[in-house]
C-alpha cells in the first residue's frame, strides 16, 4: 500500500498554518501535512533532525511549500541550502508568499524553485489552490520515487 504524500510547509505565521490545515481538511486532501516555523527547522526536518522524525530511515516530503519571510533563516537562504544537496534539490519547492515583488519572483526561479505563488486572499481561494497543487504534483506529474534519507 502506497503511503499518502507528505507536504512540508515552512511558515512562521500561525494563522496561515491554521488556515492551511483547515483548507486541506475542507479540500479533503489525501496527504499528510508537516509544519515547520522557519528555515532552520526546515533544514533540520529535511536532514532528519526534527523532533517528529524517526532515527534511521527518514522519508522526505513529496512537496514543500515555503514562505520567504521567516525568523532565524528565511526562505531564500533555506532554498539555497536545499539546492546545494543533490538528494533534496529534486523535491518540488513551491514558494507561497505575500510578496508580489518581481525581483523576488525572478530570483527564486533562478534559484530553482518550481513555482512561485502569492498567498490567496480568501479561504475559498486557498482551498482551491491546495486542490490544484495536490492534483498537479501528485496526480499529473511524475515525481522521484520514495525519497528516503538514510
Amino acid at each position: 500500500m502506497k503511503a499518502d504524500p507528505v507536504i512540508l510547509i515552512a511558515d512562521d505565521d500561525e494563522d496561515d498554518c491554521f488556515l492551511i490545515r483547515e483548507a486541506a481538511e475542507e479540500a479533503r486532501l489525501a496527504c499528510s501535512l508537516r509544519f515547520v516555523s522557519d528555515g532552520e527547522e526546515l533544514i533540520d526536518y529535511l536532514e532528519g533532525r526534527a523532533r517528529d522524525t524517526n532515527p534511521g530511515k527518514h522519508r522526505l516530503p513529496d512537496l514543500m511549500l515555503i514562505d520567504l519571510h521567516m525568523p532565524r533563516k528565511g526562505g531564500q537562504e533555506a532554498i539555497r541550502e536545499i539546492q546545494a544537496d543533490p538528494l533534496l534539490r529534486v523535491i518540488p519547492k513551491v514558494v507561497l508568499s505575500t510578496s508580489q515583488a518581481t525581483e523576488d519572483v525572478q530570483k527564486l526561479y533562478e534559484m530553482g524553485v518550481n513555482s512561485y505563488i502569492v498567498k490567496p486572499a480568501t479561504f475559498a481561494s486557498l482551498v482551491s489552490l491546495l486542490q490544484t497543487l495536490t492534483s498537479y504534483w501528485f496526480n499529473t506529474v511524475r515525481l522521484p520515487a520514495g525519497l528516503v534519507r538514510s
